[in-house]
C-alpha cells in the first residue's frame, strides 16, 4: 500500500499556538469538501467529500470516502469545526466536530471526524426546530467562539425574510439562543469574522432566503433586496456600533477576513456584484473602510451589459502575506501582496474556467464553470479551488454544472516571489461520483485552516 494508506492519524488538539506555528503543521493529507445535489435533478443527500491530497498516495488526488447526510435536500454551503486556534488555551478542547449546515432546509448536521478520513453523522438539529424556537433559518458560517460555544450565522427569519441573526450551539450541540442583542442598521446578514483582541466581530450582507433562494434578478439590485453594507460589532455587548454603507461600488459585499495576526486591525471584504475589494482597519479608536481593488466589467457576446468578475472567495495566507481571491464569472483567481494591506499588489493570476473563454485543460478535461471557493494550506503553497456557487445560481450561470458535475483543482503558489500555476496532476471530477454529478462547495483541512482558524 502507498505511504498515505496508514491509519488514521489523530487531530483533536483544539488548534495551534499561533499562525507560525500552524504553518509549521506539514503537509496536509486529507480535505473535506461539501458536495450537494440541489438543482441537478438527482434524488440524493449531499454529502462531506474526503479527498486525498498527498501527492505520495497511490489515491492521490481521489475521493476516498463520503459521508452521507441523513436527509436529501439540505444544500450543504459553509461549515467549520466546534474548536479551533481560538479555543487554543482549553485544553480540553477537541477539534473533533464538523458542523455542516443546509441553507435550504435549515437543518445543521453535526459530523464526527474521530477517524478523519471517514467521518460519520453525530447528530442533526432539524430546520423546523430552529425556525420554531428563534424565528431563524438559513444557516450559513460557523465559528467556534473562545468559550467554546458555536456561533453560526443565519440569513433569514422563519419566512426566509431578512435580517437574520446569529445561533448559538453550546458544547453538546444544543439551541441556547441569539448572540446578538442589537442588530442596528442590518438588514441583511452573510459572514462573520471575530476578534475578541479589539473587541470586535465584522458582519456582511448578501440578501434574503426569500431574494436569492430562486436565482438571480438583476431587478431585485436595483429594488434594493441586496446588500452593500457591512457592520462593525462590540464583541463584549453584541450591538452594532458602526455600519459602513459600500454604496454602488461596495453590491453584495460576501466573504470578510481579518489578518490572522490577532494584534492586526486590518481586514477585506469583497463585494461580488461590484467586483470590488474593500480594506478596513482601525485608525484614532474608529473603523475606516476603503476600496482598494475594483477588477472592471468585460463586454460578452450575448450579453446585454458588462459582465461583472463577481468576485465570489477570497482569503488571506496564514503569514498575512498574501490576499487571494475568485473571479467567478471571469474565470481567473488573484493573488496579491498585501505586506502593506492598505495598498495591495498584483503578484499573480491563473485563468481556471469563467464566461471569457480563457480555460485551460487538465488532464484532458476543459475547465468549466469560474472558480468560487478557495482553501490554502497552512504553508501557503497549495491553492485549492472548486466552482459551485449556489444551485440556482449556477444553473443561470452554468448550466453545465448540473449535467457535468464540479471539479476541484489545485494552484501551486510560489510564496516568495508571488505567482500561481495550475496542478495538472491533480484533479478531482465531481461529474463522476457514483450518485451522480454533484457539485462541489467549501472545503476545510482535518488539522484546521486559513479560513477557518482564528486567534485571540
Amino acid at each position: 500500500m502507498g505511504s498515505a494508506d496508514h491509519a488514521s492519524h489523530e487531530h483533536h488538539g483544539p488548534g495551534y499556538a499561533s499562525p507560525a506555528d500552524a504553518m509549521k503543521a506539514g503537509p496536509e493529507k486529507e480535505l473535506y469538501a461539501t458536495a450537494l445535489y440541489e438543482g441537478t435533478g438527482i434524488e440524493h443527500p449531499d454529502y462531506l467529500a474526503t479527498v486525498d491530497v498527498d501527492p505520495n498516495s497511490r489515491t492521490y488526488s481521489q475521493v476516498i470516502h463520503r459521508t452521507d447526510m441523513p436527509h436529501v435536500g439540505d444544500e450543504l454551503h459553509h461549515f467549520g469545526w466546534n474548536a479551533c486556534s481560538s479555543c487554543h488555551a482549553d485544553p480540553g478542547a477537541s477539534r473533533r466536530f464538523l458542523i455542516a449546515p443546509g441553507t435550504l432546509s435549515s437543518r445543521v448536521n453535526i459530523l464526527d471526524a474521530s477517524d478523519p478520513r471517514a467521518p460519520k453523522v453525530h447528530k442533526v438539529i432539524e430546520g423546523e426546530e430552529i425556525k420554531e424556537r428563534l424565528n431563524l433559518s438559513a444557516p450559513h458560517t460557523v465559528h467556534c467562539l473562545p468559550d467554546g460555544t458555536i456561533m453560526i450565522s443565519m440569513l433569514g427569519d422563519r419566512d426566509g425574510d431578512g435580517p437574520g441573526g446569529f445561533l448559538l450551539l453550546d458544547q453538546d450541540f444544543n439551541i441556547t439562543g441569539r448572540w446578538e442583542h442589537d442588530s442596528g442598521a442590518m438588514r441583511f446578514n452573510y459572514d462573520y469574522w471575530h476578534q475578541p483582541r479589539h473587541n470586535v466581530m465584522v458582519s456582511s450582507e448578501w440578501g434574503a432566503p426569500s431574494t436569492f433562494l430562486p436565482g438571480f434578478n438583476l431587478e431585485d439590485v436595483t429594488a434594493g433586496k441586496y446588500g452593500h453594507a457591512i457592520h462593525f460589532w462590540d464583541w463584549e455587548k453584541h450591538d452594532v456600533i458602526k455600519t459602513v454603507d459600500l454604496g454602488d461600488e461596495g453590491l453584495i459585499p460576501l466573504e470578510v477576513r481579518f489578518l490572522h495576526d490577532p494584534d492586526s486591525t486590518h481586514g477585506f471584504v469583497g463585494a461580488a456584484l461590484s467586483s470590488t475589494m474593500w480594506h478596513w482597519e482601525r485608525k484614532d479608536g474608529d473603523w475606516t473602510v476603503e476600496n482598494v481593488i475594483a477588477v472592471e466589467p468585460v463586454e460578452v457576446a450575448g450579453w446585454p451589459f458588462p459582465v461583472p468578475s463577481l468576485i465570489t472567495d477570497l482569503l488571506v495566507s496564514m503569514n498575512d502575506r498574501y490576499l487571494y481571491f475568485s473571479n467567478w464569472l471571469h474565470g481567473d483567481i488573484r493573488q496579491y501582496d498585501i505586506s502593506d494591506p492598505a495598498k495591495p499588489r498584483l503578484a499573480g493570476q491563473v485563468w481556471v474556467g469563467g464566461l471569457l473563454g480563457r480555460a485551460e485543460e487538465v488532464q484532458g478535461n476543459t475547465l468549466r464553470g469560474g472558480p468560487q471557493m478557495l482553501q490554502l494550506s497552512l504553508d501557503g503553497k497549495r491553492l485549492y479551488v472548486t466552482n459551485s456557487l449556489y444551485s440556482t445560481w449556477d444553473n443561470q450561470f452554468y448550466p453545465d454544472l448540473a449535467t457535468a458535475g464540479s471539479h476541484l483543482l489545485q494552484i501551486d503558489c510560489d510564496t516568495e516571489r508571488g505567482g500561481m500555476r495550475i496542478n495538472k496532476d491533480f484533479f478531482v471530477d465531481f461529474g463522476k461520483e457514483p450518485a451522480g454529478p454533484a457539485r462541489a462547495h467549501e472545503m476545510r483541512y482535518p488539522g484546521g485552516d486559513s479560513t477557518s482558524d482564528i486567534w485571540v
